[in-house]
């Protein structure tokens, strides 16, 4: 194959298909035709109807460029700087966790409430801890009209990235970003708390796959020696900021299910749900207190 690339859509797409293949990246079709159809403005319609569409050159460069960051084991949607979730299009950034299908499953999980909440009383509240680009709780406004919510991180980058994304979907209007090291700098009461906290132990971030370990930002992995410290966290504080009869859902490592309940029920909380991913793993639990707790 030739260095250079071809200059029309349809051999610009085999030829970044092939490079990409080469050089063992999982997915080389998909990553390929995400790239090219990112820096073409162009979609599956277009490849299909016109595959002898020319392509510029300053746009070949810009997917050469891109195929090799790809090349790298650099995720393809860092290289795009936005990924989808919930049907949402979400910018990324340097300290923003890339949002996954997985985590969709959080917000499945408390949609049912939610809804249920802006109904009765015409409003309902969420906090998301940890927020990074906004996927969970943009997700629910965008899910629900009469939601409002509150996005927490530690990261000026990620509150100003989960900022964006909420102005850019026309959210802005019921979405705060708080800086706030969990609850150090949280106030009032909220009808949902949810997280999908750091739960990587320690010493097995070094074994995680190469394009999260060098590239998803640190302390958006690292759950301490155990990879519990921030369910110790969230379990005890919680109650603090929690209306009654409210639900805290968390997600969690597959295989901690049973450490993370019992952090919650020995809190005063009973788990009201527990739901898998899409692997069949262990994934999201949802508690709720006890009336006497």
């Amino acid at each position: 194959m030739a260095d250079t690339l071809p200059g029309t859509l349809g051999l610009l797409l085999r030829a970044a298909k092939e490079r990409l293949a080469a050089s063992g990246v999982d997915s080389p079709e998909l990553d390929a035709r995400l790239i090219v159809e990112h820096f073409t403005g162009t979609d599956r319609a277009h490849a299909i109807s016109m595959p002898n569409r020319a392509v510029g050159q300053a746009v070949v460069a810009a997917v050469d460029a891109a195929l090799k960051r790809r090349r790298a084991g650099e995720p393809v949607h860092r290289i795009l700087g936005f990924r989808e979730f919930y049907g949402l299009r979400l910018a990324l950034s340097a300290e923003t966790l890339e949002p996954r299908p997985d985590t969709e499953i959080l917000v499945d999980a408390l949609l049912p409430f939610m809804r249920e909440t802006a109904a009765q009383q015409g409003i309902c509240r969420v906090l998301d801890l940890g927020t990074g680009a906004g996927a969970i709780a943009l997700a629910i406004l965008a899910e629900v009209e009469n939601a409002i919510a509150v996005g927490s991180d530690i990261s000026d980058d990620a509150l100003a990235t989960a900022a964006r994304n909420a102005e850019q979907l026309g959210l802005a209007s019921r979405f705060t970003a708080i800086k706030s090291d969990w609850f150090a700098e949280i106030s009032g009461s909220y009808h949902a708390i949810a997280a999908n906290p750091p739960y990587i132990p320690t010493q097995e971030l070094e074994s995680l796959q190469a394009e999260v370990r060098n590239f998803d930002p640190a302390r958006a992995l690292d759950g301490g020696p155990d990879g519990l410290d921030p369910y110790r966290i969230i379990a005890r504080d919680a109650r603090k900021h929690l209306e009654q009869a409210g639900r805290v859902a968390v997600e969690s490592g597959h295989k901690q299910r049973r450490d993370v309940t019992e952090l919650f029920l020995e809190n005063g909380y009973k788990l009201l749900e527990a739901r898998r991913d899409l692997s069949g793993n262990d994934r999201v639990l949802v508690f709720r207190l006890l009336a006497d707790a």
